[in-house]
């Protein structure tokens, strides 16, 4: 009895109004294991405002689409134009129709040899605006079922509401019990909100699909061009004076990343192709086995006898320049930001944008800092790719069982002890998979990059797209996902 008086005094908590009601109807639907068939009248009369009100937001959104759905099928097909277009036409019609019957007088009084041309041009119009006015009518017709359609969705709406209204409040009810952090009852703002966000959009949907061009504000924002130039101002200084005061630091990032460049292209570029090519193999061997290195050779060839093999040794010391740099630079500070949540909080947003924006347009920014060329193509490959090995890192090294590094403290680990033999061991294979990915994504940036004076095997690409060459860009295309293949078996080989 004790638990069951608990249980009501919760519910009265919970509900704030009709308490008796919700009591029995919760009873109800916690005796039967299956679905519960209740009718809830309140909640079928005011429908999202109901659910809104109550905090179940995920149903009043839904059927608030539904039922503004409904409100403007019956408002149009009652009061709205549903032939404008039609008639909108219709005059563009007749504009041209009176000048060419202008046209046909002109041509009859001077019996020009185009009588004919007019005479058929004229018909045709006349036979298209007869057409779209019958289209006209039959849409005009058409109101009294648009409307009945729009009642019965509303009707059928309005049932649902009503009997799925006390199972999803009781599932809520459930999970208000154990997180009281939830909101319960009927709060004043929420259910001011609830009205206000319902008439608001129900009002300014149906009046703008109803009754178009009514309200103007409904169907174009209110831009303001002035604050467009201003913010384009803004930007422009912003990196007039970045460039102009920065020119030593970026020239220095610049520097290093021309140095590095220079070294891999002496090595993949400069060296025989047999010895570049036996120890790729060797690599693929030792990292994938056998069958991979037999696949490695056969993709090595491949670029060899087509004539990529310069240009794709280009491609893999511009590739191998972003990924190292995006490696040396991702995974400490991944190790950084894996014990310091604050600090990863603040760069998430930074890495999002990273990924998310376009490389097109960080492309801007990085010209007008590094100028076009290898060293500005690295940079912006780094911007698209260096992100999922920070973001691996971390999930690697939060994913280390805690119990694991409490033993290893209890022994008397160093913190050195702790991350080289603990944390980064187990976090290997998510650490490996985030280099994995940066090198694909900056893989998958070798066409781009191209655009601003990177060479390689992109710039093939490129240029089977400006002349439509199928068969270059083809083959081309062919030979960046062999050097991918390659770079995937070496970085996720099977063996250890």
């Amino acid at each position: 009895m004790a638990n069951h008086n608990t249980k009501d005094q919760a519910i009265s908590q919970f509900v704030a109004t009709q308490v008796p009601y919700y009591q029995n109807q919760f009873a109800k639907i916690g005796a039967q294991s299956g679905f519960a068939w209740t009718f809830n009248l309140a909640a079928g009369i005011l429908g999202p405002i109901w659910f809104a009100a109550r905090g179940l937001w995920q149903w009043a959104l839904t059927f608030l689409l539904i039922e503004t759905f409904a409100w403007v099928q019956i408002v149009r097909g009652m009061f709205g134009d549903l032939a404008s277009d039609a008639w909108v036409r219709i005059g563009q019609i007749e504009g041209t129709l009176d000048l060419r019957r202008q046209q046909l007088a002109s041509a009859i009084e001077s019996q020009s040899d185009k009588i004919d041309v007019y005479k058929r041009t004229v018909a045709s119009l006349e036979n298209a605006i007869g057409g779209i006015r019958l289209e006209a009518q039959a849409l005009e017709q058409t109101g009294l079922w648009i409307v009945v359609g729009g009642v019965l969705l509303m009707l059928l709406t309005k049932y649902t509401q009503s009997v799925i209204a006390n199972s999803a409040l009781e599932k809520r009810f459930s999970e208000w019990l154990s997180d009281s952090g939830l909101a319960a009852g009927l709060p004043l703002a929420r259910v001011t909100t609830a009205i206000l966000f319902v008439f608001t959009i129900t009002f300014a949907t149906v009046v703008h699909y109803s009754f178009p061009n009514s309200i103007a504000v409904l169907s174009e924002f209110p831009t303001q061009p002035e604050i467009r130039l201003t913010a384009i101002d803004w930007v422009e200084q912003f990196f007039s004076f970045s460039v102009s005061h920065g020119e030593v630091f970026f020239d220095f990032i610049a520097l290093c990343i021309r140095l590095l460049l220079d070294g891999l292209e002496l090595i993949f570029v400069q060296t025989p192709w047999l010895v570049v090519g036996a120890f790729i193999a060797l690599l693929t061997w030792l990292s994938a086995g056998p069958t991979a290195a037999i696949y490695g050779i056969a993709f090595l060839g491949y670029m060899g006898l087509l004539g990529f093999w310069e240009k794709a040794m280009t491609t893999l010391a511009l590739l191998g320049t972003a990924a190292c740099l995006s490696i040396i630079i991702g995974i400490p500070l991944g190790m950084y930001c894996a014990r310091r949540e604050r600090f990863y909080a603040f760069i998430r947003p930074i890495m999002d944008f990273m990924q998310t924006m376009p490389a097109f347009v960080f492309m801007i920014p990085v010209i007008a800092f590094f100028g076009t060329g290898k060293p500005a193509a690295v940079v912006t490959t780094m911007i698209f790719g260096g992100t999922p090995v920070v973001r691996l890192t971390v999930l690697g090294l939060r994913g280390v069982p805690e119990h694991v590094r409490e033993a290893a403290i209890a022994f008397g680990g160093s913190k050195w002890y702790l991350l080289s033999r603990v944390d980064l061991p187990l976090a290997s294979p998510s650490i490996r998979a985030g280099i994995n990915q940066t090198i694909m994504l900056s893989l998958a940036m070798v066409v781009v990059a191209s655009l601003i004076g990177a060479k390689g095997l992109g710039e093939d690409v490129l240029e089977a797209l400006q002349y439509a060459n199928v068969g270059q860009g083809i083959l081309a295309g062919f030979a960046i996902l062999f050097c991918a293949m390659i770079l995937d078996r070496i970085v996720q080989g099977e063996r250890k």
